[in-house]
């Protein structure tokens, strides 16, 4: 069980760089349970929950994601001894509608990608992504400017302990949201 509620908290974590309530005692971070559905062996749904960013954190505006489909399902590769999750792989359809909170402008992002993370002990992480995927950098945070973005191609993110993200973009593109609702 606690794999199956540590891999999609750390999955929303890291795309949209921020922490979940219990690390940093910010409301907004409620986790809600997807339909049941028939998955492969070894394969178990890993749920996305509606998150919020304040203005200047990704956008100059407030944004408001949800996703209007996921079908992602996570499959646990390997543990560290503990018994913590070292290495998952993420896959399925999602599509986050994002919305610029002060207009209501928004748009139906398809980040349907898949992604291979490990889990380091030190708290930083390493994806292998084939995207599209959904990346959020703050400020100063990491190789790709502050934003909202759907990754889309081959790339790799190295998120380091303290959060700084640097994406790798072996062949992809980036499609900043931030510029879509504004």
């Amino acid at each position: 069980m606690r794999r199956t509620l540590l891999a999609p908290l750390a999955l929303a974590v890291v795309l949209l760089g921020t922490q979940p309530a219990s690390a940093a005692n910010a409301p907004g971070w409620e986790f809600t349970s997807a339909p049941a559905r028939p998955t492969a062996p070894g394969w178990e749904p890993a749920p996305s929950a509606p998150w919020d960013v304040g203005a200047g954190m990704r956008c100059d505006f407030p944004v408001h994601g949800e996703p209007v489909v996921d079908e992602v399902e996570q499959r646990v590769l390997s543990t560290h001894p503990d018994g913590s999750v070292r290495r998952v792989a993420y896959r399925g359809d999602l599509v986050v509608r994002v919305t610029n909170t002060a207009t209501g402008a928004s748009h139906d992002a398809d980040v349907s990608g898949t992604a291979l993370v490990e889990y380091r002990r030190d708290g930083s992480q390493f994806w292998a992504v084939r995207g599209p995927v959904l990346v959020g950098v703050g400020e100063g945070r990491g190789s790709l400017p502050r934003g909202l973005y759907v990754v889309d191609g081959v790339f790799t993110m190295d998120i380091g302990a303290d959060g700084f993200k640097n994406v790798r973009l072996l062949h992809a593109t980036t499609d900043d949201l931030c510029a879509r609702i504004d």
